[in-house]
C-alpha cells in the first residue's frame, strides 16, 4: 500500500501572517518566517519541515486569504 505525501505552496505576497495555518497543521510543518517579510511587511508562512507534510489540507482550509495550495501524491512503498 502506498503512503500519501503532501506538499504546500504558499503565496507569500498575499499572506498576512495570521498563523492560523501554523496552529491547524497536525505535523508542525508550517511556521512564520523569523526575519523575512513579504512586500506588505508581514512575516509569512513557510514549510519548515516539508518532508513531514501528509497533504491533509488543514492549512489551506483555515487560511482566510486562500494563500495556501496543497498537493497530494501517492508514494510507492
Amino acid at each position: 500500500m502506498g503512503k500519501i505525501k503532501g506538499a504546500i505552496v504558499v503565496n507569500t505576497d498575499r499572506c498576512k501572517g495570521c498563523s492560523l495555518c501554523v496552529v491547524a497543521c497536525p505535523k508542525d510543518v508550517i511556521a512564520l518566517t523569523a526575519k523575512a517579510v513579504n512586500v506588505h511587511g508581514y512575516q509569512y508562512a513557510e514549510a519548515v519541515r516539508p518532508d513531514d507534510c501528509i497533504g491533509c489540507a488543514s492549512c489551506g482550509i483555515v487560511c482566510p486569504d486562500g494563500c495556501i495550495s496543497v498537493y497530494r501524491k501517492k508514494m510507492e512503498d
